[in-house]
């Protein structure tokens, strides 16, 4: 299977019909699918091959789209890399999946090395290519996995991973999601998201529906009322911040999701606050949904239901939930098995059946099913800090401030904020001999260079000491 090849047959009734448009340009699904295709020939003669990973490194837009299109469709494995990370996070990136190449547009990374590069669509958008040398330390089933994606994310112990998907898994859990979505040619979606972060489920299950896809680009709100007015949008993808934004703003008319047929509230819990004020302003409810890198989208709240706001909504056809280890108020840990699971960690190499107990993955969520099936996600049991739908780990964080030459050891942790989710704040312990009056901004700003920004503590708190276990571990609870 190959999913470049699955949306072409889906779409093939509709080659004249608008794919993707981005401020004034557009696309139809012919062009779309010829470009990617003329890209994916060019790659290959470049010397891609099925299996190499390649990572790709620039800001949301139609060629963002073509070139992952020609990389799936030249059956290499799509690495994609956020514009917001570090110089040293994204050379993490690209040292522990070992990609072959990178694609990168001019602000996005800066290598003396790389080569111009052609997406085949905007001659104005500058684009390089940077060849790499892989190791290629893989085991035979990585190969034989079909690799489509691998997805980088940092483990609750700080070490990297990479969610790995291969093409089936993906056709899968798309097809999984549109049980409930019900995509259709006539959906005009206004997308706003990070594409980094936001693809799989998303932008390829909207292409296999021949659905139109808008793209708003940085320039919110503004950008996204001009396009749903203008185009006549019918499926709204954003996150909780989006909307709160939209329901607070006093030049915003209550008409203006008047066309949309639903409207998704993705990348972090949705506070009921939000929920309420958007309803009572625009008269429609949102529509939480529920994904996970490793499984897909097994929960979306279509229910319109205010009793039910806070919810994630039912499990999908396609999946199934058990809730272990529950207390006296039914709270206890989520656990997932259905369609599209991921296929393996790739760094350090792990095998779906040796990371998932009986086919059950465990989110690290806490959560409650009540009497009508509804889940109600109350927490979390791992470390994981979530910043505006952003996940932050809270041992990378350490790691950099440990290495601020007057800090001995820290702690990084969340504190609620009815807009942002969580903040990440720390705690710090100093080495012997530096005054408890040392500026913490300092240590901020040491952080700045070697941190994705969002990920740097908003406030950091000298302590004398850090509570620990009987092992002497950091207590973070």
């Amino acid at each position: 299977m190959n999913i470049f090849e699955t949306i072409k047959k889906e779409t093939a009734g509709y080659g004249d019909k608008i794919a993707v448009i981005e401020d004034n340009q557009s696309i139809s699904y012919r062009e779309l699918l010829d470009a990617s295709e003329n890209l994916a020939s060019r790659l290959k003669n470049h010397g891609m091959k099925p299996g190499d990973r390649i990572a790709l490194l620039c800001n949301d837009s139609l060629d963002y789209i073509i070139i992952s299109l020609a990389i799936l469709a030249a059956k290499a494995a799509v690495v994609p890399v956020s514009s917001s990370l570090s110089w040293d996070e994204t050379d993490a990136v690209l040292n522990r999946i070992d990609v072959n190449c990178l694609i990168f547009d001019k602000p996005s990374y800066t290598i003396a090395d790389a080569e111009p590069f052609f997406s085949g669509f905007n001659v104005s958008r500058e684009f390089f290519l940077l060849s790499r040398k892989a190791r290629d330390l893989l085991p035979e089933e990585y190969y034989a996995l079909n690799p489509a994606f691998i997805r980088f994310s940092s483990g609750t112990t700080g070490a990297s991973k990479g969610v790995l998907l291969s093409h089936e898994s993906i056709i899968e859990r798309t097809d999984a999601a549109d049980m409930a979505l019900r995509v259709t040619p006539e959906d005009v979606v206004i997308w706003v998201l990070s594409m980094s972060y936001h693809f799989v489920v998303t932008i390829l299950l909207f292409l296999r529906r021949a659905s139109t896809i808008i793209l708003c680009g940085n320039d919110f709100p503004e950008s996204f009322i001009e396009n749903i007015k203008k185009r006549g949008g019918t499926f709204t993808y954003a996150s909780p911040f989006h909307y709160h934004l939209l329901s607070n703003s006093g030049d915003i008319p209550s008409d203006l999701f008047s066309g949309v047929r639903i409207a998704i509230s993705t990348a972090m819990k949705l506070p009921q606050s939000t929920a309420g004020e958007f309803s009572d302003k625009f008269g429609l409810d949102l529509s939480e949904a529920y994904g996970i890198i490793e499984v897909g989208l097994p929960f979306i709240n279509l229910s319109r239901n205010p009793a039910k706001r806070g919810s994630a909504g039912k499990v999908l056809p396609d999946y199934d939930i058990k809730i272990e280890n529950r207390d006296k108020n039914g709270v206890g840990e989520l656990q997932v098995k259905g369609k599209g699971m991921f296929d393996a960690y790739f760094s350090p190499w792990q095998s779906r059946k040796d990371a998932i107990n009986d086919g059950w993955f465990n989110t690290g969520d806490l959560g409650k099913v009540d009497d009508d099936g509804f889940l109600f996600i109350s927490g979390r049991d791992k470390n994981v800090i979530n910043f505006a739908g952003m996940k932050i780990f809270p041992e990378e964080v350490e790691f950099v401030l440990n290495r601020h030459p007057a800090v001995k050891e820290s702690l990084v942790y969340g504190v609620s904020h009815p807009r942002y989710g969580e903040l990440p704040c720390a705690k710090i312990v100093f080495k012997k001999g530096i005054n408890s009056g040392f500026d913490t901004n300092e240590i901020r700003r040491f952080c700045y260079p070697l941190l994705t920004s969002y990920k740097v503590p908003k406030e950091i708190l000298p302590v004398n000491e850090l509570e620990k276990t009987a092992s002497g571990k950091i207590k973070r609870w």
